[in-house]
């Protein structure tokens, strides 16, 4: 997708915010300071559009990106960080279930993992929760510029193990620097946004 008009529009915290526009929308996970930020700048084409702090768990809300006006992507907070006390991680949580469980507009969720680590705790039960709802997933392998190009195999099979990955769920080695991963990515993200073949009803002759 060439993108050339985004907007960030609004931050939510309770769904009678949310927007109204009815575009499709692409929600993005990760632990905090895995680089959700940066993927999205380097998606839209953008320096610093979304934000990069250097402090985890900063992003308190949901974020709205509309892009292009064909969809949104949704930046929800950071899991994992271990410094946001137990009420906040409590009021984020089921901030984050209530926008991805009953959603509607929510096609997919971009989950962006490490590549140079092992996933998280974290990690796994965020995944597990998305297959639990049955929404569908991306997953996004990150920071591939900070690894030999001759371990990126066995980095992606550490991954796949440890998350237990459904075959059907593309992962995509993705870097923020290089771009490395774009289009493929973008292909992704465009699958969902083809319009639903119109259900053929017959009607019974009079």
């Amino acid at each position: 997708m060439k993108v050339h008009n985004v907007d960030m529009i609004m931050s939510a915290v309770r769904p009678e915010q949310y927007p109204e526009d009815g575009y499709p929308e692409f929600a993005l996970a990760g632990r905090s300071n895995v680089g959700k930020s940066s993927f999205i700048n380097r998606m839209i084409g953008r320096k610093a559009l979304a934000r990069i702090s250097a402090k985890p768990g900063k992003t308190q809300t949901l974020n709205f990106y509309k892009i292009e006006e064909q969809l949104f992507f949704v930046d929800v907070p950071g899991y994992g960080y271990a410094k946001v006390s137990k009420s906040e991680r409590e009021a984020w949580g089921k901030m984050i279930e209530t926008y991805l469980t009953g959603r509607r507009p929510l096609k997919a969720v971009v989950q962006i993992i490490d590549l140079r680590h092992e996933p998280s705790d974290d990690d796994c039960m965020m995944y597990d929760f998305l297959k639990h709802y049955g929404i569908p997933t991306i997953l996004i392998a990150t920071k591939a510029d900070k690894v030999k190009k001759g371990k990126w195999a066995h980095n992606l099979k550490v991954i796949k193990n440890v998350l237990d990955k459904d075959p059907s769920d593309p992962i995509i080695l993705f870097s923020s620097e290089t771009g490395m991963g774009y289009d493929e990515a973008w292909a992704e993200i465009e699958k969902y946004l083809v319009p639903e073949d119109p259900i053929d009803v017959e009607f019974p002759e009079a």
